[in-house]
């Protein structure tokens, strides 16, 4: 738990993390296609700016094909699979929510939904092998703690 301060803008930061969710929320949808969508490689979801407190998941709108057993993962370009762990898509079906490495589920309780620190872009990274056919829209919630800092859907 953070602690309060004099300071508005530490109080702020504070308020921020210990939000259950937090303030601000984007989403975006990725309709995959084999050789475009769904080919294997980054895909930038969000650009960040500053330093930003953030939870990301996704949730199935189309069930994932691939052919080639291709991976999702969600992260940066230092860390890709640090905000939704390696995936292989076909597991992945409508209604369900991704955000970790077993998507199972309709219903999550929202503490499963990690709060992450983040200073770099957010991508989806597909590996192994592209994905063939689906839908997932990303929701990105997050809340600015330096200065100035935000996040924009890409």
């Amino acid at each position: 738990m953070a602690r309060k301060s004099n300071n508005t803008a530490l109080n702020s930061i504070a308020d921020n993390l210990q939000s259950g969710l937090l303030n601000n929320q984007l989403s975006k949808t990725i309709t995959y296609l084999t050789a475009t969508t769904g080919a294997t490689g980054a895909t930038t979801l969000a650009t960040v700016t500053g330093v930003c407190a953030v939870s990301v998941f996704g949730v199935c709108g189309t069930t994932l094909t691939s052919g080639a057993a291709g991976t999702l993962e969600v992260g940066t370009a230092l860390s890709t699979a640090a905000l939704i762990a390696q995936t292989t898509g076909t597991d992945i079906g409508v209604n369900e929510i991704w955000h970790d490495a077993a998507p199972d589920a309709s219903i999550e309780l929202t503490s499963v939904i990690t709060k992450n620190v983040v200073t770099q872009n957010i991508i989806q990274t597909i590996g192994t092998g592209a994905i063939d056919t689906g839908a997932i829209t990303y929701y990105i919630l997050w809340a600015p703690i330096s200065k100035g800092a935000t996040v924009v859907i890409a």
